[in-house]
């Protein structure tokens, strides 16, 4: 670490977004902000999106004599009052550098790092307003999980966001269930990250270049490559050799934690398709329950929709994405475990066709009327792959659509997606 505190100036850090995700990864970054006081400075600021609430009954904190459970308070009263989130994350002891804060402009300004965890959604107006607040070389890290799927593009929402606020920025996905995160219990993650040549340190050598490639200045680069290896549409500004670069290294030392295990590795694309496909084979998974298929059936959709999963980012995305991110992160292989074992992509689908109803009615029954984001990802995918005459090249992919808008039955499954020997 003594490289990384080795820089007159400090990063500070902003993580935009509060809900259970955001206020565990808030957790986690506080205590690392906390323990390496040379590289960071200490408090973190939490954008939180401002409701009246009170401490309920099932909170620790409850108290019928106190005013904060007769009383509504603002929510960020409240966080930095009882040090816990005590309505997306209650019972949950957050440390003490937290700052809960209202105002979105004033939780990112003059932070050097960004960490973005809210519903994709609200992502272009929180840009909008964040423009003109944040510092021109900052860099961030998205942990929204998901792609933004068109018949014309796949956009990651780490590019969205960097593209709208001119830095760059990354993205962090894996097997992590907030919940479980936030008490503790031991997980691993994926962060994305892959350094623009501006932020390089690294001096040029002095032997062997030409004179002019000697000379050669990386910070007056502002051109990089997006994850398609085309130029980026964005113009970097690069961050000042006095903060501590923003390498593997440093987001290592912001993310790992004893019991939420980390491994940086540079393939953003492939690390934000796994977030999002992976919810089409957890509902795939569930479908199969349904029948009471058994273990074998749901390892076998598993298998065939990893090889599905890696096959659309080598085929859309060739000149970033690692066969290794799907068969070997926590990003690929270890989330789509996780979300074919208890997600509630998996859990609807199973209902779904152990009810004979449509996964519209358990939408309506057991989530308010809010759609799965398998449901819309397979839809956006499967046009995506239309558009492109790719769907038959994607049969699992391709068989869950249909089976959604009724046009195939989840008994037909094995036909759907079986394929010839090949001699």
């Amino acid at each position: 670490m003594a490289t990384l505190g080795a820089h007159e100036q400090k990063h500070k850090v902003t993580v935009v977004g509060s809900g259970n995700w955001g206020s565990a990864i808030a957790k986690i970054v506080a205590e690392n902000t906390r323990e390496q006081p040379d590289v960071f400075e200490q408090d973190v600021q939490m954008w939180v999106y401002e409701e009246e609430v009170s401490v309920t009954e099932s909170s620790n904190h409850y108290d019928p004599k106190s005013e904060y459970s007769t009383q509504k308070h603002k929510l960020t009263s409240l966080i930095n009052h009882f040090h816990e989130n005590v309505k997306y994350l209650p019972n949950i002891a957050l440390p003490p550098n937290i700052i809960a804060n209202p105002s979105l402009q004033d939780s990112v300004r003059d932070s050097t790092i960004l960490i973005f965890n809210l519903p994709h959604q609200f992502i272009g107006g929180l840009c909008d307003q964040m423009k003109g607040a944040i510092l021109p070389y900052a860099r961030g890290v998205s942990c929204i999980k998901g792609v933004s799927v068109s018949q014309e593009d796949v956009q990651l929402f780490s590019e969205s966001i960097g593209e709208k606020l001119g830095i760059y920025v990354g993205a962090l996905s894996g097997a992590n269930i907030a919940n479980e995160v936030a008490l503790e219990k031991f997980s691993e993650t994926t962060v994305a990250y892959d350094p623009p040549p501006m932020d390089s340190r690294a001096p040029t050598p002095k032997e062997g270049r030409t004179p002019q490639a000697s000379q050669l200045d990386l910070t007056q680069i502002t051109e990089h490559k997006d994850t398609r290896g085309l130029t980026s549409k964005v113009r970097l500004t690069a961050q000042p050799s006095d903060l501590p670069p923003v390498t593997h290294e440093l987001l290592h030392t912001l993310f790992h934690r004893p019991y939420f295990h980390v491994h940086v590795v540079s393939d953003v694309a492939g690390v934000s398709l796994g977030g999002a496909l992976k919810n089409i084979v957890a509902l795939t998974a569930g479908f199969v329950s349904g029948l009471d298929w058994g273990d074998n059936a749901k390892a076998a959709i598993m298998r065939i929709g990893l090889l599905e999963m890696r096959k659309f980012g080598k085929m859309f995305f060739e000149n970033s994405v690692r066969t290794a991110t799907f068969t070997e992160e926590s990003a690929g292989v270890a989330d789509l475990i996780t979300s074919c074992s208890g997600g509630r992509n998996y859990r609807c689908a199973k209902m779904s066709v152990e009810k004979g109803v449509k996964i519209s009615e358990v939408e309506r029954t057991e989530l308010n009327g809010q759609m799965l984001q398998g449901v819309s990802t397979a839809k956006e995918v499967f046009m995506f792959l239309e558009k492109r005459a790719k769907e038959k090249e994607f049969p699992l992919f391709t068989s869950t659509y249909r089976i959604l808008q009724g046009e195939a039955k989840v008994e037909d499954l094995p036909a759907l997606i079986s394929k010839p020997n090949r001699s």
